[in-house]
C-alpha cells in the first residue's frame, strides 16, 4: 500500500514515483516486483482501502503474477485477499520452537510454540530437544 495518498492531493505522479522507487529496492532483495500489488490508499480518509476511491480517477487497479497467473485488482482488501497461503509442509517431522510455558492450574504445564513442519494432534507423545523431556 502506497499511504497518505491525501498529503500528495492524490498525485498519480508521486504514486509512481513510489513504485518505481520500491521496485528498485523489490529487485534487491530477491523478490518480483511484477508479483506485488501496489495500491494508492489513504487510510485516514479509507481512499481504496474497501472500496474504489473517487478521488483517484486515475488509477484504474494493480495486476501481479502469481503462480496461477495474472491477478487484477483495484483495492487494498483485493490485494490482501489475493495473498497465496504458503504451503505448510505437513509431511516432514513434528518441529515447534517453544515460544513460552504457562502453568495452568486444573490444567498442568502448558508448552507453546508455532508448528514450523508436520502435525500436532491432541494426545500425541512428543519429545521435546534438547532436554530429552517426552510428554503427551
Amino acid at each position: 500500500a502506497v499511504h497518505k495518498m491525501d498529503t500528495t492531493k492524490w498525485s498519480e505522479d508521486r504514486f509512481n514515483e513510489i513504485i518505481k522507487e520500491t521496485s528498485v529496492f523489490i529487485k534487491k532483495v530477491g523478490y518480483n516486483p511484477k508479483a506485488v500489488a501496489f495500491v494508492p490508499i489513504s487510510g485516514w480518509l479509507g481512499d481504496n482501502m474497501l472500496e474504489e476511491s473517487p478521488n483517484m480517477s486515475w488509477y484504474k487497479g494493480w495486476q501481479k503474477e502469481t503462480k496461477a497467473g495474472v491477478v487484477k485488482g483495484k483495492t487494498l482488501l483485493d490485494a490482501i485477499d489475493a495473498i497465496e497461503s504458503p504451503v505448510r509442509p505437513s509431511e516432514k517431522p513434528l518441529r515447534l520452537p517453544l515460544q513460552d510455558v504457562y502453568k495452568i492450574g486444573g490444567i498442568g504445564t502448558v508448552p507453546v510454540g508455532r508448528v514450523e513442519t508436520g502435525i500436532i494432534k491432541a494426545g500425541m507423545v512428543v519429545t521435546f530437544a534438547p532436554t530429552n523431556v517426552t510428554v503427551e
